[in-house]
């Protein structure tokens, strides 16, 4: 398992792979922005018009988990911040292929994640996810600390139901701890 910062060329190699996790994710229920089904031309036009550019910009650092030649899991650090945020980095879109779970590939994502943030003198990481879902343990595994919960933040990708969100962050200099 290569688990790496995707330069542009990688980010188009493994494309396809991308918008299948992204459909994969989304469908089977996960709150990261989307409703199911979704279909291969909005996966697509996501990677290509929302997240290609950020990463050619240097705003956005896509990760990816590569097994066998074959990506199978992703996430993504937010870089472009507003100027009084220069300290800060956001997690994005952290997502792994479901039949690779539970093999600390997301482990692997976060830990890579976080180097890069400390290479760009980013001290404090903030993410949300969907309260009571399967990432948030696993963000607390890794030391993140609940910020706070806002209710009914965004619709269920698989019903027409609300759910909340936790928003989490991790001071990963000690010093600033």
């Amino acid at each position: 398992m290569q688990v790496f910062r995707a330069t542009l060329d990688q980010f188009d190699q493994h494309f396809d792979e991308l918008v299948e996790i992204l459909q994969l994710t989304v469908n089977n229920g996960a709150a990261v922005g989307f409703i199911a089904p979704l279909s291969a031309d909005r996966a697509s036009q996501f990677w290509r018009q929302n997240i290609r550019p950020e990463i050619e910009s240097g705003g956005r650092a896509l990760f990816l988990a590569v097994e066998d030649g074959k990506a199978v899991g992703t996430a993504q650090l937010i870089l472009a911040m507003p100027d009084n945020q220069p300290h800060r980095g956001e997690v994005s879109k952290m997502m792994v292929h479901p039949d690779h779970r539970r093999k600390g590939i997301a482990n692997q994502l976060i830990e890579q994640l976080e180097e890069e943030a400390r290479g760009h003198h980013r001290w404090q990481i903030t993410l949300d996810t969907r309260t009571g879902g399967g990432a948030e343990p696993f963000y607390h595994r890794m030391g993140y600390m609940v910020a706070g919960i806002i209710p009914n933040y965004g619709k269920n990708a698989t019903d027409e139901n609300f759910h909340a969100t936790t928003y989490m962050y991790k001071t990963i200099d000690e010093a600033r701890a």
